[in-house]
């Protein structure tokens, strides 16, 4: 055979054996990159999947993207903080007095009387003539009532400036108590005159006559007063 001939034989076939070297390397490589990729891919596929339901759950009870749940414990102090934990309780209201009963019969009550005097009113008495008063005392309660309205309790007192002139409290015989029924809305009328004398406590025998000039009559029990009566002696 011809030298030429076997030196070229020789080195194809050299060639040959250096291609198939680097295939069987290329494919061994191949696979170890498939092998890797298959492995590495498989729990992510997992994961991926395992997390999914996890996501889907947050989306769906929130409403928002994949947060974490708020810690209750840190919800529980901020609500606290804001005061709104538990709502401070309201005010109890305050239950109005309740009116005791009253039976018919029992002594009046001053919130239930309205006392009243007519007369005296910028009159001018010339001469003899003598001042007239008429004193009214209204039960406005539910029931009747009773109430002392003698010249004690019940007075008219006539005074000028600071001086006291006249009171029906003076001089009274016997107790000068006089209890009466008050009916609802009735009124009790007293009448009275005044001579234009002086009185006083000790019941002088002959009391000193007012003089002329300007007076003020107010009816007075317990507590109430009315208006005055402004009036003038000639």
């Amino acid at each position: 055979m011809d030298p030429d001939t076997m030196r070229g034989d020789g080195g194809d076939i050299y060639w040959r054996r250096r291609m198939s070297v680097l295939v069987a390397v290329l494919v061994v490589v191949a696979v170890v990159a498939w092998a890797c990729s298959t492995t590495g891919s498989g729990p992510q596929r997992t994961s991926s999947a395992q997390s999914s339901p996890s996501n889907s759950t947050s989306s769906t009870g929130s409403g928002t993207s994949s947060e974490p749940a708020p810690d209750p414990l840190l919800a529980g102090l901020r609500t606290l903080a804001m005061g709104t934990a538990a709502p401070s309780p309201s005010p109890t209201p305050k239950s109005s007095p309740v009116e005791r009963h009253r039976n018919p019969g029992e002594p009046c009550v001053e919130e239930e009387l309205v006392l009243s005097l007519q007369g005296g009113r910028e009159q001018i008495y010339a001469g003899d003539a003598r001042p007239g008063f008429m004193v009214t005392l209204v039960n406005t309660g539910s029931v009747m009532c009773t109430a002392d309205v003698g010249p004690r309790a019940m007075e008219v007192r006539i005074t000028s400036g600071a001086d006291r002139i006249w009171s029906t409290a003076d001089c009274v015989s016997g107790e000068g108590a006089e209890v009466k029924e008050l009916q609802r809305g009735v009124p009790y009328v007293r009448s009275l005159e005044w001579d234009r004398r002086r009185s006083s406590s000790d019941c002088r025998a002959e009391p000193a006559a007012a003089l002329p000039g300007t007076y003020v009559a107010v009816a007075r029990m317990g507590k109430m007063r009315t208006p005055k009566g402004v009036f003038h002696l000639r």
